[in-house]
């Protein structure tokens, strides 16, 4: 008796559109922007980020990237797979990282126009000054990097840790 299993998946989506292609000088700007909004950030506090904006705006090809990233970076798969339940799930993760979350969805959101006062002064009590740009400047980011992969829907399940592009 086999227990192999054959399951046909659906079929891969083609992307629409190879936007770093035809716009290479965007892309090359993107790039820079990252590396520049990491600088002083704890690596994997930066790839929850980072998995949290991409689970609220739906990009399949940045949870890859990201959950893989995180994952290579020593992150738990427990509190990769928490993440999407973080508020039920906050026993999880430290005052900074869930002061870090709640202004990711904040500013990912931005339902009422506003990030709300409260939840700007958690993190500022989480985080230096500095700190703080650096983690706003990655969460807007990481939204920026989801509108392109949403819009032109890049093809998640290919990337490797510390591939780019």
């Amino acid at each position: 008796m086999s227990t192999e299993t054959n399951t046909e998946y659906a079929a891969e989506q083609a992307p629409r559109l190879n936007w770093a292609e035809h716009a290479p000088e965007v892309y090359k700007a993107m790039i820079r922007v990252e590396t520049a909004a990491k600088k002083g950030l704890d690596p994997k506090l930066y790839e929850l980020v980072k998995i949290r904006a991409s689970q609220i705006n739906h990009c399949a090809f940045c949870l890859d990237m990201h959950t893989k990233d995180a994952l290579a970076a020593g992150e738990s798969v427990e509190r990769v797979v928490q993440l999407s339940a973080w508020e039920e799930s906050r026993h999880f993760y430290t005052e900074k990282e869930l002061a870090a979350l709640e202004l990711t969805e904040a500013v990912t959101v931005l339902t009422d126009g506003f990030v709300p006062d409260e939840v700007y002064e958690k993190a500022a009590k989480q985080f230096d000054e500095a700190e703080l740009a650096q983690l706003i400047a990655a969460i807007v980011t990481i939204n920026a990097w989801n509108r392109f992969g949403v819009t032109t829907r890049m093809t998640p399940g290919h990337y490797q840790p510390g591939q780019h592009g």
